[in-house]
């Protein structure tokens, strides 16, 4: 299994990126097709390898060289479709040589025609034939969704567009992690809006993937990019986006409608109030990470059902609260976080791990937060993930949420 497709809105400050497969690019296309796994493409000179140890040891009547008939299909999962038929080639000569050599394989030169043989020869080519066959589809296949996976990566790109690194007094970070399978974009989704009530956060989740998934978060983010600036209230700022996609769910056909509700965390951090206010519509709650290394899962107290249903139960909602002075980070994050998985099926602790990166810039806290899920996952994520890390400035230089190589840009 192929490690999870990496990319995320992030300064790359000169070191290498983590690949856990090499690409191959087609001439002419500019895709990046993945390239089979190295033990993969060796695969056809082990099976020769142990053709050739069990030969001499095996009785002259049990000809193992019959197995070099399936040689042209071990190639074919690796290699297109000149290489498969080089390798039919090899395997029609090599079958005649071990058929005729008295000093390995015990055999005379007279067995090289005989009808046993020449039947092999005969077989070994059709299934080259096959293999070639099997060699060129599947690289048309892989052509074919490497070209939807660079669709899917630029429409998320457009989606997700790069956030602002410094907002005011406040220094903002974000991570996206995608584990698409088959191209089939994920609904995570964020973003970060200066208003004249200060800056707002988003973070949400839409159920299912793919382009219905990509549609809804596209019509949550427009919502959410205007209602931040002319909607006073946070709680306001939710009810606006709900009948936006309300609206939006009523021109669908019904089918549909209950396949896009959206789990979010809307967040508001004033620029004179040392507070951060938030209202939770059905979303893993964030972390407060204090100046003073403590972690803090903001609960709320009246929880939001998800967005999209409140045809159905209401659109109420409620803002908490919360203490956020200069120093403090806000981390939001999508349930593709705490539902990463180690090898014995236990749940990311992410409060835990994150505990060891809380006096961490946002930047260098999400680099870490990166490392470790590929690492906890064994580098398979089976959900995408998104993170926003938000930390209020403090006045003084040389805090938390600056550093010397410019995590957090001055404005």
């Amino acid at each position: 299994m192929y490690r999870p497709r990496e990319w995320m809105h992030r300064k790359r400050r000169g070191r290498p990126e983590a690949e856990g497969r090499r690409a191959a690019q087609y001439e002419g296309a500019g895709l990046q097709v993945p390239a089979p796994p190295v033990w993969m493409r060796w695969l056809p000179a082990i099976y020769v390898a142990v053709i050739l140890v069990i030969e001499p040891i095996t009785p002259v009547q049990w000809p193992v060289s019959f197995l070099l008939i399936a040689l042209p299909v071990v190639a074919a999962y690796a290699h297109g479709p000149a290489t498969v038929a080089a390798i039919t080639v090899f395997a029609v000569g090599f079958e005649a040589i071990l058929a005729g050599t008295p000093c390995c394989a015990g055999r005379s030169v007279g067995y090289v025609g005989d009808r046993h043989y020449v039947a092999t020869y005969i077989s070994t080519t059709l299934v080259g034939v096959l293999g070639a066959i099997l060699a060129a589809h599947r690289m048309r296949r892989e052509r074919t969704l490497a070209t939807v996976r660079s669709v899917a990566e630029t429409a998320q790109r457009v989606l997700l567009r790069p956030v602002p690194h410094r907002l005011g007094q406040v220094c903002v970070e974000t991570l996206y992690l995608s584990a698409a399978a088959e191209a089939r974009i994920g609904g995570d989704l964020y973003e970060a809006v200066p208003t004249a009530y200060g800056v707002r956060l988003l973070i949400g989740d839409v159920r299912g993937k793919g382009l219905v998934a990509v549609e809804t978060a596209a019509t949550m983010l427009g919502a959410f990019r205007e209602a931040a600036h002319d909607e006073p209230d946070l709680a306001a700022v939710a009810r606006r986006v709900e009948r936006s996609m309300t609206r939006r769910a009523a021109q669908l056909p019904g089918s549909e409608v209950a396949e896009r509700f959206v789990t979010a965390v809307f967040a508001e951090i004033p620029d004179k109030a040392p507070v951060v206010r938030i209202v939770n519509c059905g979303h893993p709650p964030p972390l407060l990470i204090g100046r003073d290394g403590t972690v803090t899962e903001l609960n709320s107290t009246d929880p939001s059902l998800p967005l999209n249903l409140g045809v159905l139960f209401g659109d109420e909602y409620h803002a908490d609260e919360r203490p956020f002075r200069p120093g403090d980070l806000l981390l939001l994050y999508t349930d593709g976080v705490t539902e990463t998985r180690d090898r014995t099926g236990e749940f990311y602790p992410l409060p835990e791990r994150v505990r060891q990166w809380a006096a961490l810039p946002p930047r260098e806290l999400l680099d870490h937060l990166h490392e470790d899920l590929l690492a906890y996952s064994g580098a398979r994520l089976y959900d995408d993930t998104a993170a926003l890390a938000a930390c209020r400035l403090p006045s003084d230089t040389g805090g938390r949420c600056e550093t010397a190589d410019g995590d957090c840009p001055a404005e």
